[in-house]
């Protein structure tokens, strides 16, 4: 794939990543993709306090187009509400990041896969779910 593929947005998340890394007190984790023999395999950590993602961190083992997609969706997560959190989906990602190529669009959907699934485990561990 052709850097020329990719949108600027796409380009900026994956050359200059929002918030990679662990975050030590996460309050919720998640994953999607396919992590068997080094596939695609993005991790989301959220901490929330009462209804609000204040932070979000990504780590994610795959492509250029799933690390832009995984930092886009800490970006979108951070200082929403917890509910509305719940409700992010791969267009929404997609769009963030000006659109991905068609054959990349898994990206933004295990993307927005693993923050929904960050999300629900906070709600279970604060027994909300």
């Amino acid at each position: 794939m052709s850097v020329t593929e990719y949108s600027p947005q796409v380009i900026e998340h994956y050359t200059n990543p929002r918030n990679p890394g662990a975050l030590p007190d996460a309050t919720g984790k998640g994953q999607a993709g396919d992590g068997t023999n080094g596939e695609l395999l993005i991790q989301i950590q959220i901490r929330a306090s009462g209804d609000v993602v204040e932070e979000a961190r990504f780590r994610a083992f795959g492509c250029s187009a799933s690390i832009a997609a995984a930092s886009a969706t800490t970006e979108l997560l951070q200082g929403r509400a917890v509910e509305r959190a719940l409700e992010l989906d791969a267009d929404e990602v997609d769009d963030a990041l000006g659109g991905l190529p068609e054959s990349k669009r898994h990206c933004a959907s295990y993307a927005a896969d693993a923050a929904r699934s960050a999300i629900r485990d906070h709600l279970n561990r604060a027994g909300r779910l």
